[in-house]
């Protein structure tokens, strides 16, 4: 009798995991894979500066941007105000979509097209129905020249777009932050 209730709690485990696993979208392509930061590269600084790729790297900047566990980390212990962008430009109309875990006093950034877009909890200006250490979705919209920002299915915001190319850039500014599934519609160019 004792093996029944040992069963029905596996069966019940494997659920529970079964329902987490996330399958990419048919017409999405995946910008972090959850294992490096390949496609990825240190943003450049000044003139001078130059990018550093990121390929087959687990972290940049010291570990303030880490891949642990199939997700993305801001980790505030290292500080400094530091960037990561896709190598590849993006343009077009566009949509990408990932889940972020902010904890309290999270504020950091998304820059792409010229719009900047800011995660905050916990702070002043901080985004609604976003909880500190729960997962929210956001999916950004990019069509003819704006830029919707949705988060967990609200329009947060409406930007107009000021450039037609460049990389999708994160900003590690303040408090910790980790996304996954981070990917893009494939038809972005």
């Amino acid at each position: 009798m004792r093996t029944l209730p040992c069963v029905v709690f596996l069966l019940t485990a494997t659920a529970v995991v079964a329902a987490d696993e996330f399958k990419l979208e048919p017409g999405y392509k995946l910008l972090f894979d959850g294992k490096t930061l390949s496609g990825w590269q240190t943003k450049a600084a000044g003139k001078d500066g130059k990018a550093e790729p990121l390929d087959g790297k687990t972290e940049a900047f010291a570990g303030r941007f880490k891949v642990a566990e199939g997700e993305l980390v801001i980790d505030p212990k290292v500080k400094g105000d530091r960037y990561i962008e896709t190598v590849a430009p993006v343009s077009g109309d566009f949509t990408v979509r990932f889940d972020f875990k902010p904890a309290d006093g999270c504020n950091n950034d998304l820059l792409f097209l010229g719009t900047k877009f800011d995660i905050k909890v916990g702070i002043k200006d901080a985004l609604k129905g976003v909880k500190a250490g729960e997962w929210s979705k956001l999916e950004i919209v990019v069509k003819s020249g704006s830029a919707d920002f949705i988060v967990n299915g609200e329009k947060a915001a409406t930007q107009k777009t000021k450039a037609d190319k460049g990389p999708f850039t994160l900003r590690a500014e303040g408090g910790a932050i980790a996304v996954k599934n981070v990917r893009i519609t494939s038809e972005a160019k």
